[in-house]
């Protein structure tokens, strides 16, 4: 399954098949498209990731993050779509700040290159059976 997050990008766990000498590993790992305005990215270079066609996606649940910290949806919606803007003009003003995601990771930008750091905590949440596995590949 993965989420939306409008203006900035996706956030999905995807399965990957890791072919070893002595087994067969199937791990469940975090992945992030990125999904800005192209102007906002003029000099940064940023990896092309996809998220295979059969991953459900749905939109950023406004509802359920309102409930988490007691302000109304609309507000929490507000909030999220300035904080993406702010980040994208910071972007496009040769700024580059890191946008950390609690519990997940931070979108960071390092020699002109901007990615997504998985927070090993993150990784290890998602895949309990083979984490080192997982751990190595993100």
């Amino acid at each position: 399954q993965g989420v939306l997050v409008p203006g900035l990008g996706t956030f999905a766990v995807v399965p990957e098949q890791i072919n070893s000498t002595e087994e067969v590993y199937v791990v469940r790992r975090p992945v992030f498209q990125l999904d800005i305005d192209m102007s906002c990215l003029q000099e940064l270079v940023f990896p092309t990731v996809m998220i295979p066609g059969d991953i459900m996606i749905m939109p950023l649940d406004y509802w359920w993050l309102s409930q988490t910290n007691s302000l109304p949806p609309n507000l929490v919606r507000g909030c999220v779509e300035e904080t993406i803007l702010l980040y994208s003009f910071q972007l496009r003003d040769r700024q580059h700040p890191a946008f950390a995601f609690e519990n997940i990771g931070i979108l960071s930008c390092q020699d002109n290159v901007l990615c997504m750091q998985f927070h090993c905590s993150c990784i290890a949440g998602l895949e309990t059976q083979d984490t080192w596995v997982a751990l190595l590949l993100t």
